[in-house]
């Protein structure tokens, strides 16, 4: 079993349902300027612009994530990654393809307004 397979602690579901998922849309990808596997994003939840930084840059290029909608965890504490501050975590799967990792972002199946919850 890899560590990412590994099973973690069983949570109950109010330690769940404090988690705030929505949709976010990206208005912008930049290069973080102090990280190479760094991307800092501008998303739309609802009306209201944050940033959000990603370590995605070595998976996908910028075209891929802009103008997506992505799951973002909405209320996680700010947080400075190598400088510039993250104001929330977007969600991907990864998993490992031959000698290589492979990273997906969750987004939904059609079109729905940013800032809709994810449940």
């Amino acid at each position: 079993m890899t560590e990412a397979q590994q099973e973690k602690p069983l949570i109950s579901y109010d330690d769940f349902a404090k988690l705030d998922l929505r949709i976010a849309r990206v208005l912008e990808v930049s290069e973080h300027p102090n990280a190479d596997k760094l991307y800092v994003l501008k998303v739309d939840i609802a009306g209201v612009e944050r940033q959000v930084v990603a370590g995605l840059r070595p998976y996908m290029p910028p075209e891929a994530l802009l103008g997506r909608n992505i799951v973002v965890v909405a209320n996680l504490e700010p947080r400075k990654m190598r400088g510039i501050e993250s104001q929330g975590m977007l969600l991907a799967a990864s998993h490992e393809e031959g000698d290589s990792r492979q990273v997906v972002i969750i987004t939904t199946d059609g079109q729905v307004p940013s800032g809709s919850t994810v449940a």
